[in-house]
């Protein structure tokens, strides 16, 4: 439950987003009819940021959503977006009171994941923390190479039409590529789970 500030008069909330971009640059838009100084950043009033941009409808990843804008010189302008301001930006969405902007509710904070751009207009990507959630973290740990046959990791220059199996025999055999082998060859598998002693065998923990 959010704590709401004494003296807020829900009759009169309005719609903030404050803009963070990456090289520290703060910008603030409105959906109210004049512009409302909120934590020290001017949001101005229809300029830059649609009202009512976020849209979490179905067709978004968890903890993503979407947000409109228009290009504006004094706000949002076609070359910021064009050199990455943007990507990574931080966005957020307050509720507050026009007749006293100090009074604020914050509701949510996302980054802004992708910006496209269309005709004098953007679309932008928003990902919540939860998006995070999504991201896939660290290597997966298999007996298979994880790299792509002549990417960066790979490290080797394919014949043509070359193909790759992924396994540490093909990694060694065909390619020659042993020393970059992404993967984990000797890691026990599904059948290491089900052997068992046999007798007149060395069971010493030493065959798979």
């Amino acid at each position: 439950m959010r704590a709401l500030p004494e003296g807020l008069d829900v009759a009169r909330l309005a719609w903030a987003w404050i803009v963070v971009r990456r090289d520290g640059v703060r910008l603030g838009f409105t959906d109210h009819d004049r512009d409302l100084v909120v934590d020290g950043v001017t949001c101005r009033a229809g300029g830059g940021w649609s009202p009512g941009a976020s849209d979490t409808a179905v067709g978004y990843a968890p903890g993503q959503a979407a947000a409109l804008g228009v290009l504006d010189d004094a706000g949002i302008t076609d070359s910021d977006l064009a050199a990455g301001l943007y990507d990574g930006a931080r966005v957020a969405a307050l509720r507050v009171d026009w007749s006293a902007p100090y009074r604020v509710v914050r509701l949510w904070t996302a980054a802004i994941a992708s910006v496209a751009r269309e005709g004098q207009a953007f679309k932008a990507t928003l990902a919540g923390p939860a998006a995070d959630l999504e991201r896939v973290a660290g290597r997966t740990f298999t007996r298979l190479c994880d790299a792509r046959l002549g990417d960066e990791r790979c490290g080797i220059v394919p014949p043509d039409g070359a193909t790759c199996d992924k396994r540490w025999a093909s990694c060694v055999g065909t390619f020659a590529n042993g020393v970059n082998f992404r993967g984990f060859p000797t890691a026990p598998g599904e059948d290491f789970l089900t052997l068992y002693p046999v007798e007149g065998e060395r069971n010493d923990g030493g065959k798979r």
